[in-house]
Parts: structure tokens; C-alpha cells; sequence
């Protein structure tokens, strides 16, 4: 029992070490450094090329710091089970079982009132410590397939005939698996990542593949074949389809996330967004918020 108290009591005191970590607004410009949080291994946004950091979030957070004038500094992160997961451990308490400093900012957070306003069992905001703000990007499901082997994609009824390769795990695997029945589920095919399944596809293992839009356009980009098409079907009783990515910062932290709020709309205006997203190969749709 006394193990068991000294090691809880570590636990805390390494959580509150972390909390301490957070920088404010001031402390970051004195720096000179701003940290921001990328998903590491995360093509078309955050991953490294020849151990030199590539992505659109690479990039974003690059101009970002230009921006306010500092220099820029990456924590990559692993994803963890669960996005709650991943802002507590880079926002705002710290992990005491990995060893890596809290993050200024956190890109890729989901810019959604409901998820923001989510609360536990005690009726508390589940994620109270953070504030998620600045939607630079609107995701959605898309399907990109051979038109050696399928001539399109009317409808995803036609997964019912061609095979289609999907992540583990991911919506797009639990949506073909359970929709209709069930009756598409004998043509959805697995695979550890999308990269994965589009090799799949060059195989002619699977005649397509679904994603997010932003890694089926990566991937189309990348693979320079003028073969592989994107349909434009509806994905019936999927529930929501298109959502919008924004940022994280630490509840206290409001005047970082104004300043940056700011930047960020510059780099919308002026097209710079725009361009970083071209240079990989996406489509861009600038956000609500901005039209």
C-alpha cells in the first residue's frame, strides 16, 4: 500500500509539473520560441521526408511563427486513442509516462461547438482546459478509385460488387461495414493506413478506396496517374460528412490564441493558405468563417 501511495503520489506531483509548464502569451515572445503539436507520420499534414519536416501543418505552423516573430518548434506527437487524450497529454496537464514538453498550440483539433461543449458524468466540460479556436480547414469523407476496373461511383452500392480498401478502425471502415445492412461488408477490405490501401489499389487488390479527402488528394497527387479518379457520391445514413479543423491552446492562454487567430487570417486572405495546400496536392475551401 505504501509502493502503491508513493507511486500515485509521483504521478500527481508529475502532473502538476507538467501543468506548470504552460507558457503564457508573454513568455513564449520573450522566448522567442513558439512550440506547436503536429501528428507525427501524419501525411499530407505532418510527417518527415528524409528526416527534413514536411506537411501542410508543417508548413502552417512555420508561417505561423514568422508571423508573430518567433521561432518555430515542433513536438511531434503519436496519436493516442482518443483526441481528449491527446490534449491533455500536449495541452494542458502533460503525460507522465512520455517524456516531451507541453506545446504553445496543437493544430488539427476539431473546430465543433458540440465536441467543445461536451460534458462528463459530474455535468464538468470534459475538455475545460482547453480552448479550440481558428478553423483553417474543412474535411470531408472522399472515395478515389481505378477506372481500369470500376467505370464510377454512382453510389457506394457499388461496393457491394468492387472492392474497396479502407484504414482499420476508421469511420469509413465501421460506415461500409454496417451500412445497408451490412451488405457492402464482404467488399471492404483493411489495412494498417491509407498509404497502405492505395498500394492495395495499385495492386488490383481493391478497384477503390475511402478517406479523408485530404490524404485520398495526397495520395491521387503522388501517385501520378492520370487512371485514378475522385467520385462524387453522397454517403447515405453516414450521419456528418464534412466537419472543420482548427486549433488548441491552453484555456489560459487566450492571447496566444487571439495573435494567432490574426496571423492565421492574414495567411487565408493573402492566399497563402491556399498555396500551401496546392503545393501538396489538396483541394482548399477556405472556412465559414472567412467567407
Amino acid at each position: 500500500m505504501r509502493l502503491l501511495a508513493a507511486v500515485l503520489g509521483l504521478l500527481l506531483l508529475c502532473g502538476q509539473i507538467a501543468q506548470a509548464q504552460v507558457r503564457s502569451y508573454d513568455q513564449m515572445i520573450a522566448a522567442g520560441e513558439l512550440k506547436v503539436a503536429v501528428y507525427q507520420d501524419f501525411a499530407p499534414y505532418s510527417f518527415k521526408q528524409d528526416a527534413t519536416p514536411r506537411g501542410v501543418d508543417v508548413e502552417l505552423a512555420q508561417a505561423l511563427a514568422k508571423a508573430l516573430g518567433v521561432r518555430l518548434t515542433l513536438i511531434w506527437m503519436p496519436a493516442g486513442e482518443k483526441l481528449d487524450d491527446d490534449l491533455r497529454d500536449y495541452i494542458w496537464r502533460g503525460s507522465p509516462l512520455h517524456h516531451h514538453q507541453l506545446a504553445d498550440l496543437m493544430l488539427r483539433a476539431p473546430y465543433d461547438h458540440d465536441y467543445a461543449q461536451r460534458r462528463n458524468d459530474q455535468g464538468e466540460l470534459e475538455n475545460g482546459q482547453v480552448v479550440m479556436f481558428g478553423p483553417y480547414q474543412n474535411e470531408q469523407w472522399q472515395v478515389a478509385y481505378d477506372r481500369r476496373r470500376l467505370d464510377s461511383v454512382a453510389s457506394v452500392a457499388v461496393f457491394e460488387r468492387h472492392p474497396i480498401g479502407v484504414e482499420v478502425d476508421s469511420v469509413p471502415s465501421f460506415y461500409l461495414t454496417s451500412v445497408f445492412n451490412g451488405m457492402l461488408a464482404g467488399k471492404t477490405h483493411h489495412y494498417p493506413g491509407v498509404p497502405q490501401a492505395f498500394a492495395a489499389m495499385k495492386a488490383g487488390k481493391v478497384d477503390a478506396v475511402m478517406a479523408m479527402r485530404g490524404e485520398v488528394d495526397w495520395q491521387v497527387h503522388e501517385a501520378h496517374d492520370p487512371q485514378l479518379a475522385l467520385a462524387e457520391n453522397a454517403y447515405p445514413n453516414m450521419g456528418k460528412q464534412r466537419w472543420e479543423i482548427g486549433m488548441a491552446v491552453h484555456e489560459s492562454n487566450r492571447q496566444l490564441a487571439y495573435a494567432v487567430e490574426e496571423a492565421l487570417e492574414g495567411l487565408i486572405r493573402d492566399g497563402s493558405l491556399q498555396a500551401i495546400y496546392s503545393h501538396y496536392g489538396l483541394r482548399y475551401e477556405v472556412p465559414e468563417m472567412y467567407q
